[in-house]
């Protein structure tokens, strides 16, 4: 694991946050940790860097000026698998749930502990590893319906179109589709994605489902493929092509 953790501690995480304190407080501690970090106030920054340096990790303050975090994450998640933390001033349920639609990974809300960002920011550059080294086994189910299964590339391959799965979409689709038949509830799923004991009201694992759905359903609301068993969890009911 020893070299995991290395591997995690030179990854390049770029903060977006307008507010210079916050956003000075936030890089020192995290370089403290041994992390390369790049900062920025605003959208037009952020894409500079990202055209020159791509960072593995963006820490993005939901309220920004000008452009905002839910906006930033709908654009670079159509067109990258970066990990997205969103950080955000609002605890309303409806904002974190948006912003998991848009296709951030996690979130937290200020005033935040530090040490639980670093956690989270560990948890999701291990799933990230972890998701790049691991290579499709024999069980699992790679095609099903008009669908491909790319997991190198994390992504939905179809005739018509490509679908990009963010990390938590990832972990999710993956767990379900090695697991053809297997009813998982809730709060193992949370466990799953990174987001670990499952809080009450927690929606999480709805929204990503949701958000799965919409990608690979040929109707969402009358699903074939991501099925709901009432009071267990969600299973995949696709079965490897033979």
């Amino acid at each position: 694991m020893k070299g995991c953790e290395d591997a995690d501690m030179t990854a390049h995480i770029l903060i977006v946050e307008d507010d210079r304190v916050t956003r000075m407080r936030l890089a020192g501690y995290l370089r403290g940790l041994g992390y390369r970090i790049s900062e920025v106030d605003d959208a037009e920054a952020m894409q500079e860097v990202i055209d020159t340096d791509p960072p593995e990790i963006l820490l993005l303050d939901i309220g920004l000026d000008g452009k905002d975090g839910l906006t930033i994450t709908r654009e670079q998640r159509a067109r990258s698998r970066v990990g997205i933390i969103l950080l955000t001033a609002r605890d309303e349920l409806v904002d974190r749930v948006i912003g998991l639609e848009m296709g951030a990974d996690d979130y937290v809300t200020k005033p935040f502990d530090r040490r639980e960002l670093a956690a989270r920011i560990k948890n999701l550059l291990f799933r990230i590893t972890e998701i790049g080294r691991s290579a499709p086994v024999a069980e699992a189910v790679e095609d099903f319906g008009p669908w491909h299964f790319d997991r190198i590339r994390r992504r939905l391959v179809s005739a018509a179109r490509v679908e990009t799965l963010s990390a938590q979409e990832f972990d999710l689709l993956d767990t379900l589709t090695r697991n053809p038949g297997v009813t998982f509830g809730r709060a193992r799923l949370s466990e799953i994605v990174g987001r670990g004991e499952l809080r009450p009201g927690d929606r999480t694992i709805d929204v990503l489902i949701g958000r799965l759905r919409k990608k690979i359903e040929a109707d969402p609301a009358q699903p074939e493929f991501l099925l709901t068993r009432m009071g267990e969890g969600y299973v995949f009911a696709g079965f490897a092509k033979g």
